[in-house]
């Protein structure tokens, strides 16, 4: 798959704040990888998904001060690992339990559950506040003999750590054939049996299996899409950890989910980002 490379040079007091919302605006516009870093982010989409139209309203709805300026171009095929490696990818240990690294990292440290991940394009290394929000609420949860659930999968790092923490089976959904492509990779790095990865949406939630457990982590709108998706595959006392979108829009998404009686039970919260954790009656 070809993919657009678009750079966007940030010259704005609070550089991560900006390039945080403009990864939200991005992400409903088709990209799907985010590479932030001191001067601005590096955003990636498919060639056949990119629009060079929606750019200037985009950066026009930043509600900061400075100036925000992008280019865009095609990029060939990539080693995605040595570019994980050279420009973001670090190992990092989630609640003290945790450790995600990659397999060209050397100096890991140790710790209960040891997850390996080469992300290639697809998101989640436990960096964004998103996914390390995901798992830390993931680390308090009792997956034991559960059926798991892991929507929107991307590198499949949510259903590896439910699998390691216990879960009976779990079945990992993605959107995007290359990040199916990656989460089968990674299952198989990590030596799991137990997750089945399929390739698609809210449609290929058709009851053919329920769920105790519920993993996504998304954006607001495939949320609030996909809630009465949700809530239909879900056993009676079920959970599900919901992320990918700001503590600002917790009310929306609280509101969306009682329709469909999925009761708000707590959240948490990082630099405005937030995970939600919501029990069907």
């Amino acid at each position: 798959m070809r993919y657009i490379e678009t750079r966007f040079e940030v010259r704005a007091g609070d550089v991560t704040l900006v390039t945080d919302l403009l990864a939200a605006l991005l992400a409903d516009a088709g990209y799907e990888t985010f590479v932030p870093d001191d001067t601005g982010v590096t955003a990636y989409v498919p060639a056949d998904k990119y629009d060079e139209s929606l750019l200037p309203g985009i950066v026009s709805e930043m509600p900061v001060a400075g100036e925000i300026s992008f280019e865009s171009r095609p990029i060939a095929d990539k080693d995605w690992n040595e570019e994980w490696e050279k420009n973001y990818f670090r190992p990092i240990v989630v609640g003290s339990e945790c450790v995600i690294h990659s397999t060209f990292h050397t100096d890991v440290p140790a710790a209960r559950y040891d997850i390996v991940i080469d992300p290639k394009m697809a998101f989640g290394t436990g960096h964004h506040e998103t996914t390390s929000l995901m798992l830390e609420s993931m680390l308090s949860c009792d997956f034991t003999g559960r059926e798991v659930l892991d929507m929107g999968c991307g590198t499949a790092i949510l259903a590896i750590l439910a699998s390691m923490r216990g879960a009976r089976r779990v079945t990992a959904i993605d959107i995007d054939e290359w990040a199916t492509e990656n989460a089968v990779e990674n299952i198989r790095l990590n030596h799991i049996k137990n997750i089945d990865v399929w390739q698609g949406g809210a449609e290929r939630l058709d009851g053919s299996r329920t769920f105790d457990i519920v993993l996504a982590n998304i954006n607001r709108n495939i949320h609030l899409e996909n809630m009465a998706a949700y809530a239909a595959v879900m056993k009676p006392d079920a959970a599900i950890y919901m992320s990918g979108f700001y503590t600002a829009d917790l009310p929306v998404l609280q509101a969306e989910a009682a329709r469909y009686s999925l009761h708000f039970r707590s959240h948490r919260e990082k630099n405005n980002w937030a995970v939600a954790l919501f029990v069907k009656a």
